[in-house]
């Protein structure tokens, strides 16, 4: 039987995991952490709401390289790398490919890199920028498509101002509801102050007088619903979002009703 994370590599990764991200082995270069093997590779990629793995048959490749220069020009995010072949197979790869992972839907989204095609600064950045959704994603343009790709089909927005003095303790409390839906609902925050999100105020029929607000909306036949709020509290979040998702379970599935008559009776 193989012994669990016993190697010296192994704990070498776990030790630079530790790290502030952002902080390599000297200095303050960002580094990817070397991923050798599937054990470290699957704590790496648990630890972090989002994680970002370059996957490389060839460490000798000039994309290896490549991928170790722009790790320090992409913050917030934590950069992984492996050429273990073992890694590899059980991630499925079968071409170089920079994958990203993300906690909130479980989902993980591929970026090939094929021969002959450069990987560019450009490139990667909004590959990670479009799928790097976390457990509360700001909503922007770019945001925007990876929240539409999602196999997550409800989406919650929170519409409040970024500069009120209440900012902070709003975010505490939606982050933490957001924990409760994990897998069923995106949790979004709208920036009222940005001027381009008056169009998603406008769709939802909402003012700046009735916010902070909670719009919920299911993005196959556009049904919503709209909460404003006087107090962000997490138990408002949960249950207008219970309270939808019921909505839509009974509108699926009438028998649930009619069956719930049933035993009354």
């Amino acid at each position: 039987m193989r012994r669990h994370c016993t190697s010296t590599g192994e704990r070498s990764a776990a030790v630079i995991m530790q790290r502030p991200c952002g902080a390599g082995a000297t200095g303050n270069a960002k580094k990817p952490v070397l991923l050798n093997y599937i054990e470290t590779t699957t704590a790496f990629i648990s630890a972090a709401e989002v994680a970002v793995v370059g996957f490389f048959q060839d460490p000798e490749k000039p994309e290896v390289l490549e991928f170790h220069s722009l790790v320090g020009k992409i913050r917030d995010v934590p950069f992984g790398l492996s050429t273990s072949p073992e890694v590899l197979s059980h991630y499925n790869i079968t071409i170089n490919t920079v994958s990203i992972f993300r906690r909130v839907d479980e989902n993980r989204q591929d970026l090939e890199i094929t021969d002959g095609k450069e990987m560019d600064a450009t490139r990667l950045s909004r590959f990670i920028q479009i799928n790097e959704l976390r457990m509360v994603t700001e909503y922007n343009p770019v945001t925007a498509i990876g929240l539409f790709n999602s196999t997550v089909q409800i989406h919650l927005l929170l519409f409040t101002d970024k500069t009120s003095k209440e900012h902070t303790e709003r975010m505490h409390k939606y982050r933490e509801a957001a924990e409760l839906f994990r897998g069923k609902i995106l949790f979004v925050l709208v920036d009222s102050n940005v001027k381009g999100n008056d169009r998603v105020m406008s769709f939802f029929k909402l003012k700046k007088s009735q916010l902070p607000a909670l719009a919920i909306f299911h993005t196959p036949d556009e049904e919503q619903d709209v909460l404003p709020l006087g107090d962000v509290s997490v138990e408002h979040v949960q249950d207008f979002c219970n309270a939808f998702l019921q909505r839509k379970t009974k509108k699926e599935d009438p028998g649930l009703e009619e069956d719930a008559v049933k035993v009354e009776l």
